[in-house]
């Protein structure tokens, strides 16, 4: 519950990250391959913007805030090209709608890797590898409820009905439903199960003609953190990603199931200076019978921060890809980047 000093009053902030970056090695088929993390050309270099976030916070009153964001990026272009804003946050929080529960209405982030991306702190680095493959949309237009279990909030919950469509506005009937169980049993350590559901449009099986059969999405993730503030911290991420009816095997159709692991960690030297890495694992196709897509990727970097609102992080990516099935091997891609986050307001 707000304080009564809190009420009626605003908050604005924001925040920056981008890179000078360089791909230092690239296979000749790079624009060609699928799941790619660390793609382009090779050679190709110069400056970036990844985010640029501005957040203005309201709160309403006693019980209600609000959240307004916009987002811009390279990858969200206006249609001359030039670097595109949409709207990141627009959401409504009705706190303590029942005891311990609060309930969110609008533009809202997803339960999927919130507490594993606030363990990894890098965020300025990389997304956590569910939001870097595409597996779940950090943003969703949705209600949902979340709160405590327990007296003391060892143990979470957080559930959420969203379009399934990210920021964009609703065309269809299919939506997505997400379920996230959090338990913290002692300081500086806390565990997440996930799952959510995803409707999609049944498809026509291609071995019996006029059967019309499921093709929704499955989504089932863990994972476990420690994270001590100023020294260091360390997590584990898994997901099982399931499409229905999503492949032909041996002609018959089977769920096609993929899988990703990602371990991280970071040490803290001193105030200024700090280390993280991470190795990510990702198979979009565990089958047997499916080779080729198989990727590793790699992240190191080392942390300068000469202000407490300033970091300036060297850091070398590094992505891998499986051969192909008729025994094509392909070069590794490399990137050496200079990152600089900082908040502005």
């Amino acid at each position: 519950m707000l304080s009564q000093e809190e009420i009626n009053k605003g908050r604005i902030s924001g925040y920056m990250f981008g890179d000078y970056f360089y791909n230092i090695t690239r296979d000749n088929e790079i624009e060609s391959f699928s799941n790619t993390a660390n793609g382009g050309e090779k050679d190709v270099n110069g400056i970036q913007f990844r985010r640029i976030y501005f957040t203005y916070d309201y709160n309403i009153s006693a019980k209600f805030s609000s959240r307004f964001r916009l987002e811009a990026d390279q990858k969200s272009t206006t249609s001359n090209d030039k670097i595109g804003v949409y709207v990141k946050d627009a959401y409504l929080k009705w706190t303590n709608i029942f005891t311990g529960s609060d309930f969110i209405f609008g533009i809202q982030p997803t339960p999927a890797f919130e507490i594993s991306e606030e363990i990894w702190g890098h965020r300025f680095l990389e997304r956590t590898i569910m939001d870097l493959r595409g597996i779940v949309s950090s943003r969703d237009i949705a209600v949902s409820l979340k709160g405590k279990l327990n007296s003391d909030g060892t143990i979470k919950y957080w559930l959420m009905f969203g379009n399934g469509s990210g920021n964009k506005p609703e065309l269809d009937k299919y939506n997505r439903y997400y379920a996230h169980l959090q338990y913290t049993p002692f300081e500086n350590f806390t565990s997440t199960i996930y799952v959510d559901f995803k409707a999609r449009p049944k498809i026509e099986n291609p071995i019996i003609p006029g059967e019309s059969i499921s093709n929704n999405d499955i989504t089932y993730a863990l994972f476990v953190g420690y994270k001590k503030r100023e020294n260091f911290s360390i997590g584990i991420e898994g997901f099982l990603h399931q499409r229905q009816n999503g492949m032909i095997s041996l002609n018959e159709m089977k769920n096609r199931n993929g899988l990703g692991i990602s371990a991280f960690g970071s040490y803290n030297f001193n105030e200024e200076f700090s280390f993280a890495g991470r190795y990510d694992f990702f198979d979009p196709n565990i089958d047997k019978n499916s080779a080729g897509d198989l990727r590793n990727w790699m992240l190191i970097s080392l942390n300068y921060k000469p202000d407490k609102k300033v970091t300036i992080s060297p850091n070398i990516i590094y992505e891998t890809y499986q051969k192909s099935s008729d025994g094509r091997t392909f070069k590794p891609s490399l990137t050496l980047r200079i990152t600089f986050f900082y908040i502005f307001i």
